[in-house]
């Protein structure tokens, strides 16, 4: 036997035979049904008589987040039917292409934005920058590439002044507790990218991806170099948010977990200030392992843990937090305090001793939420001092 046969027969594992999926039957099993093929979309809806199908059709467009506004009706059939209960039916099929509408929106100038660093100047060490708290700044969903809200000028602004406005916020807590961590956590989505709901996004991104993801690294890069000399540790983490992933095979899978945009940014922080260890000797980066999506880190005796929140429904955070938890050799299993994004809002939960904290975005608006919900943003960062597993400052930066 060769090595690579041992290889193979060692990783070998004894796993089920698949068993092929239920083959679907639009006519019998969908009461709404969407298909999308770059610009062409089609909608069946199936439904009582009195339903208004253009209306459903338009709300389906919506569930799939897909602006009805950037897509016009080309193509209509319409059937009677009988429902299972013996009443007459509707089933309607609509086709829709994106509009068209005049060109895209002038896209920004990167240089233009990066001139935002030029005036930078490094925070002064404080005399006294050891202790036994930390302080947690963390920071979620900038989607630097998306026009909506502000766009890229107006995140990234936000962003550097956010994190600029948290390190004023570390002296004044200073005075109430003696904090020698810092702790700064990027909770994913940090680039819009190009895979979300299938591509569908494109035509609202003004920004490359070579151009967003060098926008992450440059906010990174000012978070490391604003806190530095402010604490006598600085750990920074980063986990793969939805819009981060580099790839989606077939618009669905994945590679790897951890084949992420908004990791791979703190990666390339990590390399270049390496070079530089007499100034970042006492920096540590963290992103999740092979193929995971999580990470955890120790804060003053306190059990961090990071995830992005599209592991888990809406209000749902604990019940996904006790299954990792249940593993005994997940690092979910000790952990006391859960920071994630994904959802846009500000969210705090506990269940006896342990915390839920889930961040605002950074970005200043969802257009397609505000269109189906009326609500604009309330982006901003979150600061939170702990220890031992308590956190008793939980504080919105704006």
């Amino acid at each position: 036997m060769d090595r690579s046969e041992l290889l193979n027969d060692l990783l070998r594992t004894p796993t089920a035979p698949a068993v092929p999926g239920r083959q679907t039957d639009p006519e019998k099993d969908f009461t709404r049904q969407i298909e999308v093929t770059g610009d062409a979309a089609e909608v069946t809806v199936r439904g009582p008589e009195g339903i208004d199908p253009e209306s459903t059709a338009a709300d389906v467009l919506r569930a799939h987040q897909l602006d009805p506004a950037e897509w016009e009706l080309t193509g209509f059939r319409s059937s009677e039917w009988t429902m299972p209960n013996g009443e007459p039916g509707v089933s309607a099929r609509f086709s829709f292409g994106r509009r068209k509408g005049g060109p895209v929106a002038e896209r920004p100038n990167v240089d233009e934005l990066l001139r935002v660093f030029e005036n930078y100047t490094p925070s002064a060490a404080p005399a006294d920058r050891d202790g036994d708290h930390t302080l947690i700044v963390a920071l979620g969903d900038m989607q630097l590439g998306k026009m909506d809200g502000d766009g890229p000028a107006g995140t990234l602004r936000r962003t550097l002044e956010c994190l600029d406005r948290a390190a004023v916020v570390l002296g004044e807590l200073r005075h109430r507790f003696r904090i020698g961590h810092v702790h700064l956590s990027w909770l994913g989505d940090h680039v819009e990218g190009f895979v979300s709901q299938g591509g569908a996004n494109v035509w609202r991104t003004q920004l490359t991806l070579t151009e967003q993801i060098r926008l992450t690294r440059r906010v990174m890069a000012h978070g490391v170099l604003t806190f530095a000399p402010l604490a006598e540790r600085l750990t920074v983490v980063a986990v793969p948010g939805n819009h981060g992933e580099a790839v989606r095979p077939g618009g669905r899978g994945v590679t790897r977990y951890d084949d992420s945009h908004d990791t791979d940014a703190l990666i390339s922080v990590a390399e270049a200030v390496a070079l530089a260890p007499d100034d970042f000797g006492h920096v540590e980066f963290y992103v999740p392992e092979t193929d995971e999506l999580t990470v955890v880190v120790e804060c003053s005796g306190t059990v961090v843990a990071h995830a992005h929140g599209h592991q888990w429904k809406p209000g749902r955070h604990f019940d996904w937090w006790r299954g990792q938890a249940f593993d005994k050799t997940s690092a979910m299993h000790t952990a006391d305090l859960l920071l994630a994004g994904h959802l846009h809002h500000e969210f705090v939960d506990t269940d006896g001793p342990r915390t839920f904290v889930q961040v605002p975005a950074m970005e200043s608006e969802s257009t397609w939420w505000r269109h189906m919900k009326g609500t604009r943003g309330a982006p901003g960062l979150m600061v939170m001092v702990t220890k031992d597993g308590a956190v008793p400052v939980k504080e919105v930066i704006r």
